[in-house]
Formats: C-alpha cells, sequence, structure tokens
C-alpha cells in the first residue's frame, strides 16, 4: 500500500527531481527505498523572506513492509494512503420525460451538461450570450468605442462570466467533486498542474478554449448548444404523481422542505418564440440573469432574498505587493497575493457621512474583507445592462500585467432591502447606475486610496488597468454609507499589514456589486429540485448556492447526478 507523506519542502531554486530523496530523508529510509513518488499537492511557502520554499504532500511507493516503515518516520509526517475512489452514478429507471434542459452555460451549467452527455442523456443547453469568437469581438468593440451589447459580454456568453474572470480554481469546500472538476478541465486543455497546486489558476486567455472544447464533446455525445438562445418564459403546470418531487417514500420523508411543489415545469419559451418541452431543467442563469429572476418570480418559482457582498475594488502596483509579501525575493518569485481582512465592528450607516449622503439607517454586521485577489491581472467591467457600472478582476495565465487588484468588500443585510429579492436586485442596480452617472460614461469611477481617506477629489490621470480608463469621483457619492464607512475604518488597517496600501499606490474603483447574489432560489434539500415547481433544478451563484467556478461547478454536477439517479438514460 503506498504511503502518503507530507510537509516535504525544497527550496524554491532545487529542482523537483530532488524531491524522493527529501521524501526518504522524512521517512529515514534510504532514497533506494523508494520505488514511485507522486506529486499531491504543492504550496509555496513565503513566510520567511529569507527562505524561500516549496512545500509538498506525496504519493510514495516504498519497497518492504510499509508499517515498517511507518515506525520510523518523523512523527505525524507519513501514513497509510488510500486513494479516494471515484463517484459512481447508478442511472434510474425512471422513463426520462424529455431531454433535459440546461439554461446557462456557466461553470454550474457547463459541467452538469457535460456530465449529462457523458452518461447518454443528449442535453440541451441553452445559452443566451454567444460562442467565443463572437464575445472576443463584441469586448474588443466595446473596449475601443464604448458600444455596449446586453446579450454578448463579459457575462452572457459561452461558460458565462467565468470565462473571463481570473480562472482561479479555489474552493473552501472539501467536496470530492473538486478533483473530478479538476481533472475534467485537464480533460479539455487545463494545464495539469491545476490538479497539485493549493492556488489552481487557468486565466481569462485560455479558458474560452477550453470551454470551447467542452461544447464540442457535449455535441459529440448527442447533445445540442444554441447560443443566442434567450429564455424569455416558463410554462407550468399542476404536479402530476409521476414527477413528484421525492424519488421514493423514504426520500420523500428525509425531505427537507416542506410543503411540496404543487406545479412542475413543462415547457420554456426563447425569444424566437419558440416553445421548447422542458420536464427536466436545470437552472444555472449565474446572478446577472435580472430579467429571468423577475421572469420565474412572475412565474410563481419561490425566491427569497440573502445578504450578499458589496464594496469596491483596489489596485496597486504589482511590484509593490510583491515586494511586500516576498521582501528581497520578488524579483525571483511570480507575482504574490494576500488574504486580508479588516476586523469591524458593527456599523451603523450614516455615522461617518452627511444624512443627505446615507441612503438608509439600516446597519450591517461584519468585516472589510479582500475578495477575488488578481495577481498580475486587470479590472474589467461586469455590467449586463446598459448606462451601468460595476467591476471585477481577471488575470491570464502568466500574471503578466504590472497591476494587481483585489475587491474589498462587506456583507450587506436583506434588511436594507426589506428582503425583497427584487428589491436586492435594484439596490445593486440602484449603486451601478449611479456609478454611470457620476463617471459620465463607461470610464470607472476612481479615487487614490488617500485621496478618499482625506475627503478630497483626486487630481491629476489616474493610472489604471480597467481597459475604458478611469473617471476621477469621490467615491463616497457613489456608495452605500456602510461601505464607506467599512473603508474608511479598514484601510488603515489593511495599510499596517501591507505597507503602502491605502497611500497614493491604490487606486479604489468601483462599485464592485455582484460578488454575490442578492437573491436565493429556495430548493428540497434531498431532491436539489426547486421547493415549488417539481423538475426545476436551480444551481450555482444564481441560484444563491455556491461562489466561484470550483463550487459552480460541483453544484451542477450534484443536481445532474440526481437527475441521473431517477431516470434512465435516453434512447
Amino acid at each position: 500500500m503506498p504511503l502518503l507523506v507530507r510537509n516535504v519542502s525544497l527550496a524554491w531554486e532545487e529542482p523537483e527531481e530532488n524531491l524522493p530523496a527529501r521524501v526518504a530523508r522524512a521517512l529515514r529510509i534510504p532514497p533506494a527505498q523508494i520505488s514511485a513518488c507522486r506529486i499531491l499537492r504543492r504550496a509555496l511557502d513565503a513566510r520567511r523572506h529569507g527562505d524561500i520554499r516549496r512545500i509538498y504532500s506525496v504519493e510514495v511507493q516504498v519497497q518492504g513492509q510499509e508499517q515498517q516503515v511507518l515506525r520510523r518516520a518523523r512523527a505525524g509526517q507519513a501514513a497509510l494512503y488510500v486513494e479516494p475512489p471515484p463517484p459512481t452514478i447508478e442511472p434510474g429507471n425512471q422513463a426520462l420525460p424529455s431531454r433535459p434542459v440546461i439554461i446557462g452555460s456557466g461553470p454550474a451549467g457547463l459541467f452538469a451538461a457535460l456530465l449529462l452527455a457523458d452518461h447518454g442523456y443528449r442535453p440541451l443547453l441553452l445559452e443566451r450570450g454567444q460562442d467565443a469568437p463572437l464575445r472576443h469581438r463584441a469586448r474588443h468593440h466595446f473596449y475601443t468605442t464604448g458600444q455596449f451589447d446586453p446579450e454578448n459580454n463579459l457575462l452572457f456568453g459561452i461558460g458565462g462570466a467565468g470565462t473571463y474572470s481570473d480562472g482561479k480554481l479555489y474552493s473552501r469546500t472539501r467536496d470530492p467533486r473538486n478533483t473530478t472538476v479538476l481533472n475534467q478541465l485537464v480533460r479539455f486543455g487545463a494545464d495539469p498542474d491545476i490538479i497539485v497546486n493549493t492556488k489552481p489558476h487557468i486565466g481569462s486567455d485560455r479558458l474560452p478554449g477550453i470551454v470551447r472544447k467542452i461544447v464540442k464533446h457535449i455535441v459529440a455525445q448527442g447533445g445540442e448548444v444554441r447560443f443566442g438562445a434567450r429564455v424569455v418564459d416558463f410554462e407550468l403546470a399542476d404536479v402530476e404523481p409521476t414527477l413528484a418531487p421525492a424519488s421514493s417514500p423514504a426520500d420523500a420523508r428525509a425531505s427537507t422542505s416542506s410543503p411540496s411543489p404543487t406545479r412542475r415545469i413543462v415547457a420554456i419559451r426563447l425569444e424566437s418564440g419558440q416553445r421548447i418541452d422542458a420536464d427536466l431543467c436545470i437552472l444555472a442563469i449565474g446572478y446577472s440573469a435580472r430579467d429571468t429572476y423577475r421572469i420565474l418570480s412572475e412565474r410563481g418559482v419561490e425566491l427569497q432574498a440573502k445578504p450578499f457582498q458589496m464594496g469596491v475594488r483596489i489596485e496597486h502596483p504589482q511590484d509593490m505587493i510583491s515586494r511586500s509579501q516576498y521582501g528581497p525575493a520578488a524579483d525571483r518569485l511570480p507575482p504574490a497575493d494576500y488574504q486580508l481582512v479588516a476586523k469591524i465592528s458593527r456599523i451603523t450607516k450614516g455615522q461617518s457621512q452627511s444624512q443627505s449622503q446615507a441612503h438608509s439607517q439600516a446597519q450591517t454586521q461584519g468585516d472589510l474583507w479582500s475578495f477575488c485577489m488578481c495577481p498580475g491581472g486587470i479590472i474589467v467591467p461586469s455590467n449586463e445592462s446598459h448606462h451601468e457600472i460595476c467591476t471585477n478582476g481577471a488575470s491570464n495565465a502568466k500574471h503578466n500585467s504590472p497591476y494587481a487588484n483585489s475587491g474589498l468588500v462587506i456583507t450587506i443585510d436583506p434588511a436594507e432591502f426589506d428582503h425583497d429579492p427584487l428589491r436586492g436586485l435594484e439596490y445593486q442596480r440602484h449603486w451601478e447606475r449611479l456609478a454611470f452617472q457620476l463617471s459620465g460614461s463607461y470610464a470607472v469611477p476612481a479615487q487614490r486610496a488617500h485621496d478618499f481617506l482625506a475627503q478630497r477629489r483626486s487630481d491629476g490621470q489616474l493610472d489604471v488597468s480597467y481597459p475604458l480608463g478611469a473617471s476621477p469621483v469621490m467615491l463616497q457619492d457613489m456608495l452605500p454609507a456602510a461601505v464607506t464607512a467599512a473603508l474608511h475604518r479598514g484601510l488603515p488597517m489593511l495599510n499596517n499589514m501591507i505597507r503602502g496600501y491605502a497611500s497614493d499606490q491604490g487606486i479604489i474603483t468601483g462599485p464592485e456589486t455582484r460578488a454575490s447574489s442578492p437573491v436565493r432560489i429556495p430548493r428540497d434539500d434531498l431532491t436539489r429540485q426547486s421547493s415549488r415547481v417539481a423538475g426545476l433544478y436551480p444551481v450555482g451563484e444564481g441560484a444563491g448556492y455556491s461562489g466561484g467556478i470550483m463550487s459552480s461547478a460541483t453544484d451542477g454536477l450534484k443536481s445532474a447526478e440526481k437527475l441521473i439517479a431517477q431516470f434512465a438514460p435516453a434512447t
């Protein structure tokens, strides 16, 4: 049986060919006794500026008795290793009423469609945006002319918003499907290092090609993918016993949602007027399809308000961040990232601003923290409608931009918008429209960090990576009072963590309104179907159950697995 050996280190410049010798030292055996060595995990340890190291977990095959080797190894560093078995999915025997329909080709929808296609279910994947070449063209047109296409942009199109995001593949969960997602990405062209790196990253320059290969494979397996297919209505009917939300009485007793759905999905309609049978529909719309949320609400699909994150995006010279994190070793290391939290007690809106600037007196509990940090990246627009501005971060595989950017966000409580999910969407839109009005164009509103703290407008040219340029404004005029107050209290704390963070080298842009969704589409915990509508499977960030590429992809996989477990494949 192989062994798992943890915390094996190499100096940064040391070749990985030395790894077996280091493992042998940890096991206190001769190097010749190691017959095989496979890297399971690789991390960078830069905590000591004078001693930058790579830390490994490895699977090792040894000659001789494993238990004897374990007794000789350094305490706690080695153990028997059992490879986690791949998940098995047994198809159900209930007749498939119609081919499964997936709405949205972001990570949740794309991986659900991929799993269904690989198991013979021939899914229909509908995407309101376009394929990669047309998305590239629309993006370039927007950046060079300022003319925006609300149906073909950085949010809508093949791969969803994730295609043009940073491509980070981090996950806080230990779901075994994380490995499945990484393996599938490698299968379709991603660097195999994403499987072992502790901070795997693909890059927005490589993601479009990968998602295109996934789409081609879905089609080759009998699935169908349509672009420019915007869903404008859902047709529902009364529940029939054969489509009850649970697959057995035992499942029904174990279900946590109550009451059971009284309606079921029958069909959807496209903007073209076409009606498509959709007895089974995976709803992976993302959190920027605001028009679809309204349609769902009108048709009786339950929506709930939930807390969401909002703030700004701050940018610095990457060299400044790297030298702060790595010290003198910065020149020989990859661009550094960071994760920062400013601990802030309860803030009452209006405390740090005049009543004319405070939009409500609601209270927000929480800290100011960095989100979606992009080393060697750029700030990109993430609006889905005309005359709105919101920001996001992206970076290429090589992290070769001279800039580093990160979101700085707080949590907005649903009380801010009266616990009304649709008003939560309007709350986001209010600040995005205000940002456009203050800017006067699609140039991003911006202010140097030290000017923001001093409450003065920044003068001179603001050098930012945002492709449409920057417009100097007083950011406090386009942010909720709670965000402004949190920034005033939190930025000095962050400056103590990274010197210069709140200086003139930091340029704040915004708003960052879409770190998460203000809407949740409740679903049954067991069947993963909508609480009110049988056959409708809400998944991903748009359903309020994930955040980021990995968690969205695994969420889509889970719902596809439930569908497979209930129904037989297409014939």
